[in-house]
């Protein structure tokens, strides 16, 4: 880690107050949290936790950089995928964890000028300090559209139009499980006398234990398998089954589908963190201060989707879907000898190319009441690879 930044000292002792958070609740839960819970209280734990508390992760400025924060060319695609749903569902969008209001700005922007803004546009975020950064790039880049902007702080009871999540998944905590000859173990975390983090393993049981019990079945996984099970994002696909009457889930994150995600390549999983525009796997550095991260098994989201009474209508790498949608046309739209079109036609190449983020993202889509094929998917859709 003697590579990584160095935070400052009110940064420093931020964490400090997360980690002594963190062991007093694993010696009040018997010397033990499931790494899970531990993921949790790093992300979210209220004031402390990465997402809940005001240091900058988004962009140049801050930890990693999401699509939307390249160019504005990934919502201008978006837009046509989202047009033709709004247009047969209702005239609402819902998007989960919406950053810092890039891609919400950039998809309005983009759908009011093709004639299809929706009458609202519901974004549904638990961070304060985010709520404040998302309205204000909305308030700056487009004004006139702020009064159709809603916050919510829980998932509608009902809903039709456009689910809209990038880049959420990753972000839901995971249990991480080990294949032993001895049997399936989770592993989770201990306090060392130094006052610092260790890992503890314990025997899976309950949905955990029937969930890497069916992996085994279905992969081939060496001894001493390691990987990460993510029971959050299959309970959340499945509860928007409840809740959904026409529309669509449009999921877009980095992973794999099953076969590839528990892969003997992966024997250590896809746990990573990201501080300061470096990625390294120790999730006990630093708490509060870093992402924590795993790549999304999207095998898992299509069945609990389509088990709670959801259409899995789509499947594609993120290259082919943005090209599905026009993004090649709308890089050409723009005058080629400009600063826009050259900063454009490098992000583009980013968000397309297999070695970059075009095959390594992946879009799924789920839905109730919309006709397929979908736009996006057209010619390039995968469901049979999940």
């Amino acid at each position: 880690m003697n590579s990584l930044p160095i935070p400052e000292a009110d940064a420093l002792a931020h964490s400090r107050r997360l980690q002594q958070l963190l062991l007093s609740e694993i010696g009040e839960n018997g010397g033990w949290l499931p790494f899970s819970r531990f993921m949790e209280r790093l992300l979210y734990a209220p004031g402390l936790g990465y997402y809940a508390a005001g240091s900058r992760k988004f962009g140049s400025a801050g930890d990693f950089v999401t699509a939307p924060e390249m160019t504005g060319l990934f919502g201008q695609a978006l837009a046509r995928q989202v047009a033709e749903v709004l247009a047969v569902s209702a005239p609402v969008v819902l998007e989960v964890g919406a950053g810092s209001g890039r891609l919400a700005a950039d998809l309005l922007l983009a759908l009011e000028a093709i004639q299809a803004l929706p009458d609202q546009y519901f974004i549904l975020e638990l961070s304060a300090d985010l709520r404040e950064r998302q309205r204000s790039t909305l308030e700056r880049t487009l004004p006139h559209l702020v009064d159709r902007v809603v916050w919510l702080d829980v998932l509608p009871e009902c809903f039709s139009g456009v689910v809209l999540a990038n880049e959420l998944l990753d972000a839901m905590p995971v249990d991480i499980v080990a294949w032993r000859a001895e049997g399936i173990f989770v592993r989770g975390v201990e306090s060392t006398v130094e006052g610092g983090f260790a890992w503890g393993e314990r025997p899976a049981t309950g949905a955990l234990l029937a969930a890497a019990s069916e992996i085994a079945e279905q992969c081939v996984l060496p001894p001493g398998f390691e990987s990460e099970i993510c029971l959050a994002s299959r309970a959340w696909t499945a509860e928007w089954a409840e809740r959904l009457r026409c529309g669509l889930l449009l999921l877009i994150d980095y992973g794999f589908p099953r076969h590839e995600f528990y892969h003997h390549q992966r024997a250590r999983g896809t746990l990573m963190c990201h501080y300061r525009h470096h990625a390294h796997p120790d999730p006990f550095y630093l708490p509060g201060l870093q992402d924590v991260t795993a790549h999304v098994d999207f095998t898992a989201i299509a069945a609990a989707g389509h088990a709670a009474g959801l259409d899995v209508l789509g499947y594609a790498s993120q290259g082919r879907f943005l090209l599905a949608c026009g993004i090649l046309e709308q890089l050409a739209a723009m005058p080629p000898t400009s600063t826009d079109y050259l900063r454009g036609a490098a992000a583009v190449n980013k968000l397309l190319l297999p070695h970059e983020m075009g095959e390594l993202f992946k879009v799924i889509a789920l839905g109730r009441g919309v006709a397929e094929p979908l736009c996006g998917f057209a010619g390039s859709d995968q469901r049979h690879r999940l």
